[in-house]
């Protein structure tokens, strides 16, 4: 076990915590490395420290040599990352991050894994939203509640229109119910300044106009995608494996009314400028989306303090 004589101490005054190779990585996975790479870094800053002979060392001279490794190790976009995320540390507004997208384009994986890298504690999804509606509506009253986003046609009490595909009038008639829970989550994130992450099917552009909390929280929505359809269908045959509860077979049936889900949520993120992310590496996805996250979080964290600069 390592003795407190060659612990570094992370101090800004008298006393301070020891360096951990386990929360530098944490904060450095944050630019979009992987948790391996991070890691990695964060052997490096060790080694820089122990070599120089420090007993202490100022946070800012650390995250000074953090960017310095971290350019060194993995190239200019991770530490430019990081200097983006150290302006973005100093927002006194909590994070919005909404992830949108059809059923099976791994939603749920990437919303986790984000959360993980970016210290995000509160995760929701829609369907969890949706879940708790059908306990206050009956199904008599809002039939769509009560099935699959991509099921939600055959609950329509009256045939759409001739023109009108019915799977995506179900669909919009469905999250137009669920984007009531989805304005009381951006209301609490608000008042209770704590970062969330919100994903599903029905985090849909367009539906819940973000305008209301600009100046309270910040808000980055993006639509995730998978545009190959046989890469699309092979994620229901893996879901089936990993989760029996949700048989292959049930998403089979519903595989075309999948994709044009998603051709509509894709639709209505080109015609509100929201990002359409494609999923086909989990790394290279969590990466662009950290990316965007950085970028958005950072123009918000300029405009904040110019603010600020502008009042003193």
């Amino acid at each position: 076990m390592m003795d407190k004589v060659s612990q570094i101490l992370i101090s800004d005054g008298d006393s301070g915590l020891p360096y951990s190779k386990g929360l530098m990585a944490w904060r450095v996975m944050a630019t979009g490395l992987s948790p391996f790479r991070s890691y990695e870094v964060a052997e490096h800053i060790e080694a820089r420290l122990r070599s120089s002979g420090v007993r202490a060392i100022a946070s800012g001279e650390l995250a000074d040599i953090t960017e310095e490794v971290t350019r060194e190790i993995a190239g200019d976009r991770y530490a430019d990352n990081f200097l983006r995320w150290r302006k973005v540390e100093q927002l006194d507004l909590p994070l919005v991050i909404l992830i949108g997208g059809t059923t099976g384009v791994g939603k749920s994986t990437l919303a986790t894994q984000l959360a993980a890298r970016l210290g995000i504690v509160r995760v929701v999804a829609t369907d969890a939203i949706r879940a708790v509606m059908r306990a206050l509506f009956s199904q008599e009253l809002m039939p769509t509640l009560y099935t699959s986003s991509f099921d939600a046609g055959t609950a329509l009490r009256e045939a759409p229109l001739r023109t009108d595909d019915r799977a995506i009038v179900g669909f919009r008639e469905q999250t137009a119910a669920v984007s009531v829970g989805l304005r009381g989550l951006l209301d609490r994130a608000a008042i209770e300044g704590t970062s969330v992450i919100i994903e599903g099917a029905h985090a849909v552009p367009g539906f819940v106009d973000l305008e209301p909390w600009e100046d309270r929280v910040v808000a980055v929505p993006l639509v995730v995608s998978v545009d190959e359809e046989d890469l699309h269908h092979s994620h229901f045959e893996t879901r089936g494996i990993d989760s029996p509860s949700r048989p292959a077979d049930r998403y089979e049936a519903g595989f075309e009314n999948i994709r044009k889900v998603q051709k509509y949520i894709k639709s209505q993120a080109l015609s509100h400028g929201v990002p359409v992310i494609p999923n086909y590496n989990l790394d290279q996805t969590l990466t662009a989306i950290i990316d965007l996250v950085v970028a958005r979080a950072n123009e918000r964290a300029s405009s904040q303090l110019e603010k600020k600069g502008s009042r003193a």
